[in-house]
């Protein structure tokens, strides 16, 4: 058993608990400086860092999220007072979280599919993060719904990708967030959201068994069952919540600590009304593990 068995249990569960959510606030700083440049704030580490010491210094932020997913950049930070974010977070009871991937890159010989990198001396960044109070990781896959894809070879190079991943962060005492995101650009209709999503599931959980990762000490971030963006028939939330459960019930485990859906270009509130359909009856007796939200852009630009 390992070392960290017991503290990774713990830490699963907390994650997952109470009705609270993950915030992720893991942007690359090129994604917030974009941010920033549309509203017109200067786009500098100084501006990055007050803006995340806004959402951090939250009054009570931990009576609604159980943790936060931050960016390398973020977790070396201190408010203008001098105080490390970390210290912040350990304060409001926010676990802390970091996300170890850097970025989906394109895949070789595949048009239009991504496989997601950073593998290469990720042990050692790991140790490095829990040091630094760090409890859990995250790391992001892309799947495209398209003309011929995606193919099986990309779901399986992402898988593997996930699962080595995941097994690294137990091995150092992370609870790792699985997140195989299937995009919602394109026109594909929610059946076949749901297959593609079906699919990808039961690969990337073949992969983790593989690897030897506990379920009980990781959770799924998963995108949800839905249309596609441009896709004439949009479902309904009730339709969207229905597919989505069913899909994870057929293809996640029940020993899975818990599910923490991604917002995956939706409307905040869409992001909140998918949710709230799934934690409602029927459908929330029929989950065998908490279901939850972590959200970005859903909660950050309301």
């Amino acid at each position: 058993m390992s070392a960290y068995a017991q503290e990774l249990k713990n830490t699963a569960q907390a994650m997952v608990s109470n009705g609270q959510g993950i915030l992720a606030m893991d942007e690359s700083n090129g994604t917030c400086n974009k941010r920033f440049d549309k509203v017109g704030i200067p786009t500098s580490e100084e501006m990055r860092r007050s803006y995340r010491e806004l959402i951090l210094t939250t009054p009570n932020v931990g009576n609604y999220i159980s943790g936060a997913i931050l960016y390398d950049e973020t977790i070396r930070q201190s408010t203008k007072d001098g105080k490390p974010f970390t210290q912040v977070m350990k304060d409001q009871d926010v676990i802390i979280g970091i996300k170890v991937d850097t970025g989906a890159k394109d895949l070789a010989k595949f048009p239009g599919e991504k496989v997601t990198e950073g593998l290469t001396g990720l042990r050692d960044r790991l140790s490095e993060y829990y040091k630094m109070g760090a409890r859990f990781s995250k790391w992001r896959a892309v799947i495209t719904i398209g003309d011929g894809i995606p193919t099986q070879f990309c779901i399986d190079a992402n898988a593997h990708a996930l699962a080595r991943y995941a097994a690294l962060c137990q091995e150092n005492g992370l609870v790792p967030i699985v997140e195989p995101e299937v995009l919602i650009n394109g026109d594909h209709t929610i059946e076949q959201c749901y297959d593609v999503t079906n699919q990808t599931l039961w690969t990337v959980f073949d992969q983790l068994h593989r690897h030897r990762v506990e379920f009980d000490k990781m959770v799924l971030k998963p995108s949800m069952v839905i249309s596609g963006l441009d896709c004439p028939q949009q479902a309904s939330p009730k339709q969207v919540a229905e597919w989505t459960i069913k899909c994870l019930r057929k293809s996640v485990p029940a020993d899975v600590a818990g599910i923490a859906f991604l917002s995956g270009g939706q409307t905040p509130e869409q992001a909140a009304e998918h949710l709230h359909w799934m934690n409602s009856e029927p459908l929330k007796s029929q989950c065998p593990w908490p279901v939850t939200f972590s959200y970005a852009r859903a909660i950050q630009q309301p």
